[in-house]
This record gives structure tokens, sequence and C-alpha cells, in this order.
């Protein structure tokens, strides 16, 4: 009781009594000198005074003037005291009337303006000056803080923000609850602890600004994935820090882990995809990787250098990377170094998958079991006005890396492709779906090493994708540019991609096309604007977002799946397998050829022409 009704409070209600006394007092006083006969006698003066002072703290204390937020007053709580004296007035005249004390209107409708207006008045100054003198000069501010979801764990978290200010080496004892948020209408206008739920999910942007909010803390860990994308829509249309449970397969307590709050985490792009993360079969692939040698091309790129990162922690015998880009490479050699020093055997080697050569010295040197093929020229725009270059180094790269993992019998080689292969409009997907083609005639062909390419679409973060480049914008004051206004694009995690790359390659018998179910699909205009909110900014007023109009070979939307290749389920739920398709092998051998001669000699026009010969769904004006 002492904790919820501290001094603070106790220092609001001595003020008001001190006011509302005072006030009658002043007003009588007044009234003695310009009109004397409006003053009441010292004894109705009294009774007048007492009457009005009980009737006004007890309305006070019915409106839960003393439990709110007193700190951060807001219109509403002013507008609720003020009701309360109304109140109490009104009732102390009718009491007054029936004790026959007979107050004077003139001296009850000044005394109640003279008193309202201290009582209020009080607060301003109260919350103005004692509290800048008293807490924030602090080092931190309190944090105004939305708990979404009233339930066991909102509750949870609103008993440990509350015990949480006792100890002063709390992080989180600046964290000042406010109120409450729940869509089951039962629980509306409740209080847990003197929180009110104030309203339901879809209210959060009108509650944000009526409260003041700065901060969300959205405690549903066993909300359904698609509710929970909704209440992260809401929430990020506010301008606050919003903060999210995990999900209840993800809480942790133990030790480390006491408290829920502290568990809490920032919203992360991802957060707005729609769905949760996919779950893989980490024993599976674990058999895959521990005691192989392992390889992996444009090892220090996004995905290949996070292709690394896992690998690393499945007990492999030794790693290859392979990368011509020595900036990337040494980053993650030396993040593996600090990470494993000389637990972990792996070697990092400046090379291109172009050279034929010098990849046979490498497969001959060191024998990869596994190679997982991640290195690519994958920016759709510059590879439109270089084909050539995309064909030699997708195309010509992946026939040379391929052709050597079966000389050298690799176990299993696992090409990493990508939705823009599927119906290509563009030179980039046109040399993907060629690579996929190469793979499964290596599949039809091969005897010891089995062959498979893993297909999804935009990975969150990695380089070229849009995420990078609107946070830059964003974080350089420079407008946020999206092609389209309805662009929409599929989007995934990095780990997730690498994952299925992983459980892809566990799964593998030879010549399938693993598909992700990536849930629906994201919106760019959308995608942008969130990321906006999550600066803390408001889209097209503090950030402009203007549309450039879509790049050359660039589609409005996506595909996964070309309409010959249809699915089947694996294990994984989530995890698809396109139905192989049968390649001619003499005549896209024929095919290649001449395609490598038009590269070689650097004809772009005479490039495109046969590549669109040898991708039949490719669509290119050339």
């Amino acid at each position: 009781m002492i904790k919820k009704f501290n001094v603070r409070k106790l220092v609001l209600v001595f003020a008001d009594i001190f006011i509302i006394i005072v006030s009658g007092i002043v007003v009588n006083y007044i009234l003695s000198f310009v009109l004397p006969g409006a003053s009441e006698a010292n004894r109705g003066l009294l009774y007048s005074i007492v009457i009005n002072l009980i009737l006004c703290i007890f309305f006070m204390f019915v409106e839960g003037i003393y439990t709110r937020l007193w700190r951060y007053f807001n219109i509403k709580d002013y507008l609720a005291g003020g009701l309360a004296m109304i109140l109490g007035f009104f009732s102390g005249y009718i009491v007054s009337l029936i004790l026959q004390t007979h107050q004077k209107i003139i001296f009850t409708l000044l005394y109640f303006i003279t008193a309202t207006a201290g009582v209020l008045l009080f607060r301003f100054i109260f919350k103005r000056t004692f509290l800048d003198l008293t807490e924030v000069g602090r080092a931190e501010a309190y944090v105004r803080t939305l708990i979404v979801g009233a339930g066991n764990a909102g509750r949870m978290i609103l008993t440990e923000i509350q015990n949480a200010r006792f100890d002063e080496n709390s992080p989180t004892r600046n964290i000042l609850p406010v109120c409450f948020v729940d869509d089951d209408i039962t629980k509306l206008r409740t209080k847990f602890d003197g929180i009110e739920v104030v309203g339901t999910c879809p209210e959060i942007p009108k509650i944000c600004t009526d409260y003041e909010i700065d901060e969300i803390i959205v405690a549903l860990p066993s909300c359904e994935e698609e509710e929970k994308r909704k209440i992260l829509d809401y929430c990020s249309a506010t301008e606050c820090k919003i903060k999210v449970i995990p999900y209840l397969s993800e809480l942790l307590f133990d030790e480390k882990h006491t408290q829920l709050i502290t568990q809490a985490k920032e919203i992360k792009i991802e957060d707005l995809l729609g769905r949760k993360p996919i779950e893989f079969n980490k024993e599976e692939i674990q058999n895959l990787i521990k005691g192989k040698i392992c390889m992996v091309t444009g090892g220090g790129g996004s995905i290949g250098s996070e292709l690394v990162r896992q690998i690393a922690k499945y007990e492999p015998k030794q790693i290859i990377i392979v990368d011509i880009y020595e900036n990337n490479a040494y980053d993650i050699q030396q993040e593996l170094v600090l990470e494993y020093g000389s637990k972990l055997n792996f070697v990092t080697l400046i090379s291109s998958i172009r050279d034929y050569d010098k990849m046979d010295v490498i497969f001959s040197k060191y024998r990869p079991q596994l190679v997982f093929h991640a290195a690519a020229h994958k920016h759709v725009p510059l590879m439109e006005t270089v084909p050539e270059e995309a064909v030699k180094n997708n195309i010509f790269g992946t026939f040379n890396v391929a052709t050597l993992a079966e000389f050298y019998k690799a176990d299993k080689f696992v090409m990493i492709s990508t939705d823009k292969a599927v119906n290509p409009t563009n030179v980039m997907g046109a040399t993907k779906r060629a690579c996929e083609m190469i793979i499964q005639y290596k599949a039809q062909t091969s005897r010891h090493t089995e062959f498979v390419t893993t297909r999804f679409g935009n990975v969150l973060g990695s380089n070229g994708s849009v995420i990078p480049l609107f946070r830059r914008q964003i974080e350089s004051g420079s407008p946020v540019t999206v092609t389209h206004p309805d662009i929409i694009r599929y989007f995934m995690t990095i780990p997730e991609a690498v994952s299925l790359v992983l459980e892809a390659g566990a799964m593998a018998k030879g010549g399938e096309i693993f598909v992700l179910d990536m849930g629906a699909p994201v919106k760019i205009t959308t995608l942008a604007e969130n990321l906006i909110r999550m600066y803390g900014k408001v889209p097209y007023k503090d950030v402009k977002i203007v549309f450039t109009g879509l790049r050359p070979g660039e589609k409005l939307f996506e595909e996964l799946l070309m309409d010959e290749e249809g699915l089947k389920s694996t294990d994984n739920k989530k995890i698809f397998i396109g139905n192989q398709i049968k390649i001619d092998a003499s005549e896209m051998l024929s095919k290649l050829e001449i395609l490598r001669d038009a590269a070689e000699s650097n004809d772009s026009e005479k490039t495109v022409e046969i590549l669109n010969d040898l991708v039949p769904t490719f669509k290119h004006k050339i």
C-alpha cells in the first residue's frame, strides 16, 4: 500500500486540502470587502469549507485522480480533476441545503472557481518545476510505456517494472507504465495495480498520441502470427519505440534470465514480414556438416558469410571460403578468428569461380565433400548493362564449380538461386535460371554427387537489398526511393535463407529445387513506411518517399515456382520441392557453347539473344 500510495501522492492530497481551505478563506475575505452581504459568517464559512473539502477529496478518489500518473498529467487528467471538483462543490451545495447551512450562491461559485484553478494549477506547476528539479535532472528520464496485452505476461511485466523502481541498479527502473490495451473487451476500463486498460489494439496510434507514449511493449507471447503482425502494424503507425516479448517457445527462465521484461527485444524490420521465423531441423543439419570438409563460394557475401557462420557451429572438419572480393573475405576471416581462434579449421582463398584452372587447384588440394555455391552477380540493373559479365560469372562460373565438384566426387552440391529465375524478365534472373538448368542436368548425369538448388525471395539486409539502402537514405535525411507504389516482394531473413540452404542440403537426393513458403508478399512502399516509423519519423512528412519508376528488367511482383514445376511437401511444412524438369543435355550444352563465345567476345546484344534461346521462359527486349 505504501508503494502504491507513495509520498508524492500524499503531497498532492495535502496540497489539495490546503488549496481548498485557503481558497474558501480568501474568497470569503475578498467578498467581505467587495460585497459584504455575499460573505459567509464564521460558522457558515467553516461548514462550507468542511463540506466542500470532504466531498471534493472524495470525488478526487472516485475519479482516480490520486492513482493516475500525476507526474505526466495530460488534458484528460486535468478534465477528470475538474469534473471531480464540479461534483464535489455541486454535492456540497446540495448537502448544505439539506443541513440548512445555506451556502450563498455567489460565494459557492467563486469558491469553486478559485479552488479548481488552484488545484489544477498546482498540478501543472508541480509537474513543471518539482519534477524537473528532483527527477528529470537525473541522467535518465522516465519512459512513458504502453503495454499491449493485459494477460498474464502483461501483468507480470507491470509487476517487474514496479518492483524495479526500488532497485537503483535495475536497467528498467525508468520505465513508467501508463496504460494497457487489450482486445478482450471484458477487460476495458479495468485496472491492474492502478494501470488502466484504456482501449483495444486498433486504437494504439490514437492512445499513443493522447497519453504521450514513448515506448510500446507487446506482451503477447502466445499470440497467433497473423494477429501479432496486425498489432505490430498498429504499433509501427506510431512514432514510439517498440519492444516485443518473444514467443513462448523462445522465452528463457534460468539463473541469467529471471525476468520477462529483460527478454523484450526491439522490433526489427523482419518482425513485419507477417510470419514467425522458419524453424529448421538442426539435427539433420548437424548430421550433414559434422566432420565434413565444406566449401562456400562467395563466402564473404551476405549469404555466403552467414553460411560460413552457421556451418562453423556444426563442427565441420574444415571450411574453405572462396571469394573474389578480398575485403569481405577478410571480414569473415577475422570474425571467425575472434569467435573460434584455433578451434576452427578454415582457410580463406581469394579466387574467381570464372577461373577453371585455379578452381581445379583448390578442389584438388582440399577435396571438399560439401559445396555451397553462393557466388554470383545479383544486382538486376547493373547486369542489364553488362549481360556478358553476368553470363561469364553466373552461368559459366557455376558450370566450373559444378563440374569440379562432380569430378572430385563431392558428396553434395547446393546452389543458391532466386525467385527472379522464375519466368525471368531480366538478365540476372535468366542467368540464374540457366544455372538451375545446369544443376538439374548435373543431377541427371552425376553418379556420385547429389546436386540440388535452393530458391527463395529477397533477403533482408543482404548486399544490394532495399533495407540497407532505405536505412542510408533515412539516416542521411534523403528521400526514400521506391521504384513503384504497387511493387511487392517476398522476403526472408539471412539466417532463414541460410538455414534453408543447409536443410535442403541435408534433405537432398539430387535434382530438387527447394522452395521456401515465405508467407504473404510484402508491399515495398509499406516496408519503407514502417522502416521510417521505426526511426521515430513520420512518412511523407519527416521523410519523403519518392517513386522513381521500374528499373530495366524489374517486375512488379516475383514468383517462386514455374507453372510446370508443381509442388510436393517435405517433413518441414515450410519447405517444398519443385518437380524436376527433364533437361535435354545435348541441346543445352550446344547452346552453352554458343553463349560462351558470345560472352567472351563481349557482344552484349548477341549474348542476350542466345540467352533468350537457352532459357525458354526468358522474355527480354533485345
